[in-house]
């Protein structure tokens, strides 16, 4: 991206704040055994986080793990290849797993990811996606809990990133640049 940059706010602080609540208390009515939350890093870090802190507040009592999966390196572009940075270490059999990552796109990552699951035992894998776009999808996957439909923009904030940049915004945006400007 060349010229100055500006970040427009798609989902504010406090609507993601509101958000984050109201998925929590619908997985716990999901009555999840023997809760295992896989958190797909790293853009789903302060989801995650804020999540799991407010799935405690809803009652449940989850085991945290995280997979550094990536599809899109330094790009814009998903790769179309997943590959394992790094893998989870408790064992998922005849448990339930919920699946929380930042975006459901192409559905490439958060699919391989509930596949290896399942093939690993896992009694149930649910999937949390903070934001889905709809209109991308390559794979067949669905999210069972969804915190926004997102336009078909590329989003930073909030841990998401572009080349590294933006992940410490608290609010959901997508970049402009100059030359996005009329």
């Amino acid at each position: 991206m060349s010229g100055a940059r500006k970040v427009e706010v798609l989902f504010p602080e406090e609507l993601i704040a509101e958000r984050v609540t109201t998925l929590a208390a619908e997985i716990a009515a999901a009555k999840p055994k023997d809760l295992l939350v896989v958190a797909i890093l790293k853009g789903s870090f302060m989801f995650a986080a804020d999540l799991l802190r407010a799935m405690h507040r809803a009652g449940l009592e989850p085991h945290v793990e995280f997979f550094h999966l990536s599809s899109y390196r330094e790009g814009t572009v998903s790769s179309g290849t997943v590959k394992i940075l790094r893998d989870i270490e408790s064992a998922v059999k005849d448990r339930d797993v919920v699946l929380i990552d930042d975006i459901l796109e192409s559905g490439r990552t958060l699919a391989f990811a509930k596949d290896l699951l399942v093939a690993r035992g896992a009694r149930r894998v649910l999937v949390c996606t903070l934001l889905e776009k709809r209109g991308k999808r390559e794979v067949p996957i669905a999210a069972d809990f969804v915190g926004f439909v997102c336009p078909d923009d590329f989003v930073v904030g909030y841990g998401m990133d572009v080349a590294h940049s933006y992940r410490e915004l608290p609010y959901i945006g997508h970049v402009v640049t100059e030359a996005d400007r009329p």
